[in-house]
């Protein structure tokens, strides 16, 4: 793993640093006082960030050596406060190394400068949310599955097994073959094959699969029976009429 490096997030070249009285109460820090116009120490201000770390470090305007270092792991929070009374003054806590902490007063002749410095701790915090965020769903999500084929890769389908299991489980009868070798339906049931013979009624409609017979379909006109008359009456008669002729026609010459 690489190693972290610093970087600078803000520069400012004129800060203010004061003694901060104890706080006496919960209601915050107020500048008015600091003594603003006894400063303790004047020099440059830089902003610097290391991992999700940021550093206020006061150093020196001509030698650039180090006066004091806020680390600061959280914004807001402990380590950078605002006043309750001005906008240009924060409380930071610095420490020296070793475990020694303690509460001073920072402040800024230009209002745009306190500006800069607050949004620069605010962007950096907001990247580190992002950051941490990012790395929640990469966690959560996990490895990608590769369901493609890969170069080269196939796959093989037992189609001789499917066909045995689909003849297996089909048990339909061959249906007869008619004239011109077409397929004949099978009779209904109850009734017969023979075409001398007919059904005195017709049976009721069968209920389809899923097509429920509704009372819409009950009152359709039923086909009644058949009439009880000899159907083949009118045939006998003909055949009857013509087997007279043929008796009463004795005189033609038969080749």
């Amino acid at each position: 793993e690489a190693e972290e490096y610093e970087s600078v997030l803000c520069v400012k070249p004129a800060v203010l640093v004061y003694r901060v009285p104890p706080r006496a109460s919960n209601r915050g820090y107020r500048a008015a006082e600091w003594q603003l116009d006894q400063p303790a120490w004047s020099g440059r201000l830089r902003i610097t960030a290391k991992g999700s770390t940021a550093f206020i470090k006061l150093e020196d305007k001509t030698s650039g050596e180090l006066f004091a270092q806020a680390p600061v792991e959280q914004f807001p929070g402990i380590a950078v406060e605002s006043v309750t009374d001005s906008s240009r003054y924060f409380v930071i806590r610095v420490e020296d190394g070793n475990g020694r902490r303690a509460f001073i007063g920072v402040g800024f002749v230009d209002r745009g400068d306190a500006f800069d410095f607050n949004v620069a701790l605010q962007d950096h915090f907001k990247w580190v949310r992002q950051q941490s965020e990012l790395a929640r769903q990469d966690v959560e999500q996990g490895p990608k599955l590769d369901l493609g084929f890969k170069e080269g890769q196939t796959i093989k389908l037992n189609i001789a097994n499917m066909k045995k299991k689909e003849g297996a489980t089909g048990n339909s009868r061959p249906r007869p073959a008619g004239p011109g070798g077409l397929s004949l339906l099978p009779p209904p049931p109850g009734g017969k094959s023979s075409s001398g013979d007919r059904p005195s009624s017709l049976p009721p409609p069968a209920q389809l699969p899923g097509t429920p017979i509704t009372d819409s379909l009950l009152s359709w006109p039923q086909p009644s029976a058949a009439p009880a008359t000899d159907v083949w009456g009118d045939f006998a008669k003909a055949s009857g009429s013509a087997s007279n002729q043929a008796q009463g026609n004795t005189g033609w010459v038969q080749f």
